[in-house]
């Protein structure tokens, strides 16, 4: 598992690759030429770009980084709108945003995804986006991951205030989602520091 935080809003980008060295990498945000050395780097043979959702700080790198992988591009279609929009509400807080090409396949619940011996399954978690999914992974001998998105924060949850927001069905998804995972499970959020189920169980104001 690899992190790294992109562009003025510091969201991670991440990547997940198995014992044999093949994977996947969740929202390229920004910084394409930073991630695409990180996929360099670490070896992993990247076979497709999925998204957990589509405001414009996740998808800002998915044009270049998916032209330069060669690889699709996945996104729940709930949320192709705000796909869609992601330059006009990038230039609301006068960013530069390149604008990607659509997805080139859709996600769903319980969705599979394969590369090498690594198996990631999507479930839905929308209320800080409509079309919000985490990915939890498993490989042969470690513990479980979640790739979580704007969902769960070490401390915190995703905001609920932007268009396509609703606090309650963030946190009954949280609840069904997540929290029924093992206390070990590690979270990799879409900003800041990674945590664990339990760690969140026990200390996130938010879900007290």
């Amino acid at each position: 598992m690899w992190s790294l935080p992109t562009g003025p809003l510091q969201e991670n980008a991440v990547l997940v690759a198995g014992a044999e060295g093949e994977g996947f990498l969740f929202d390229p945000g920004d910084d394409a030429d930073r991630i695409l050395a990180l996929v360099r780097d670490s070896g992993v043979t990247v076979r497709g770009i999925l998204l957990t959702h589509a405001h414009f700080d996740h998808i800002g790198a998915v044009q270049p980084v998916r032209e330069a992988l060669r690889v699709p591009v996945w996104l729940h279609p709930a949320d192709l709108e705000i796909y869609r929009q992601g330059a006009a509400s990038a230039a609301r807080w006068s960013l530069p945003f390149i604008q990607p090409d659509a997805p080139d396949h859709e996600i769903a619940q319980d969705q599979a995804f394969t590369a090498g011996d690594l198996t990631l399954g999507a479930r839905e978690l929308p209320g800080h986006a409509p079309g919000h999914v985490v990915f939890l992974a498993g490989t042969d001998g470690e513990d479980g991951v979640v790739v979580a998105g704007d969902t769960l924060f070490q401390g915190g949850i995703g905001r609920t205030d932007l268009p396509g927001g609703d606090h309650p069905t963030l946190m009954a998804g949280i609840a069904r989602e997540l929290l029924t995972l093992p206390d070990a499970t590690t979270v990799y959020p879409g900003h800041g520091r990674a945590t664990t189920v339990g760690a969140e169980r026990r200390s996130n104001p938010f879900l007290r």
